[in-house]
């Protein structure tokens, strides 16, 4: 296969399908493109993260927090679109907290669910999710099969990956989701964000997330961002033939 260079992109042959991995921060952006053998993009995003014999992987920094990671990931499908060179899959990854024990530090978690943790009111009998206020959704589940291979290719555990606006920084809080969402593996602040831009598309979604830390407390002391940064990079390293042998018709 051939690849042709155009103002700094390897561009794959048309028809061939194209991935999204979008990240919070430019630090999750360089674990990811490490992953695939190319040097850390420049700023100024969307940038190539790598490109394979079957696929094209841009890998994005959008931005903290659920609201803006939507806008830039929503920026970035329809400029592709626009360009006739669509998005088959959107990839919300970075590090984020992990729900003790199952989700230790520095092991990686898939998202069966993404779920907005937060989005809904808080009333005298606790708190409502807005779907059952009349409106919108609070989850999206990616499709199964890629879960699955996902979750065996790389050595992630299968669960609720949690967004939310505000991090958990207390055990009562932490007692309190996990409660709600008895299934949640890992928190963090961008993942619904983004795969509401992937629906708003068409476009199937996942989520992967690299422990840190743990939810709860917060013990700066006892974050482990690098070791989270290097599982992070070992996971998008085994995900390649995933990738190219996953079709979106599977689910």
């Amino acid at each position: 296969m051939e690849l042709q260079a155009e103002e700094g992109r390897l561009i794959a042959p048309a028809g061939l399908g194209r991935v999204l991995v979008a990240t919070a921060v430019s630090l999750e952006r360089d674990a990811v493109a490490q992953a695939f053998g190319v040097p850390s993009p420049k700023p100024h995003p969307p940038r190539p993260g790598g490109t394979t014999a079957h696929h094209t992987t841009d890998v994005i920094a959008v931005g903290v927090g659920p609201a803006l990671a939507a806008a830039s990931t929503a920026s970035a499908l329809t400029a592709a679109a626009l360009k006739g060179t669509p998005y088959g899959l959107v990839v919300s990854a970075g590090i984020g907290g992990g729900f003790l024990p199952e989700a230790a530090m520095g092991s990686l978690v898939v998202a069966d669910e993404i779920v907005a943790a937060d989005l809904g009111a808080e009333t005298e009998d606790g708190f409502v999710p807005v779907t059952e206020l009349g409106f919108g959704t609070v989850r999206h589940r990616p499709p199964a099969d890629l879960v699955r291979r996902v979750s065996e290719a790389a050595g992630a555990r299968a669960g609720a990956v949690l967004t939310v606006s505000t991090v958990t920084g207390t055990a009562a809080r932490a007692a309190a989701l996990r409660e709600r969402h008895p299934t949640a593996l890992a928190e963090a602040m961008e993942g619904f964000g983004v795969a509401e831009a992937a629906a708003a598309h068409g476009v199937p979604v996942l989520e992967i997330r690299a422990i840190s830390n743990p939810v709860g407390p917060r013990d700066r002391a006892a974050w482990r961002i690098p070791d989270a940064l290097a599982a992070l990079t070992e996971g998008f390293g085994k995900l390649t033939p995933v990738l190219e042998g996953w079709n979106r018709h599977d689910r």
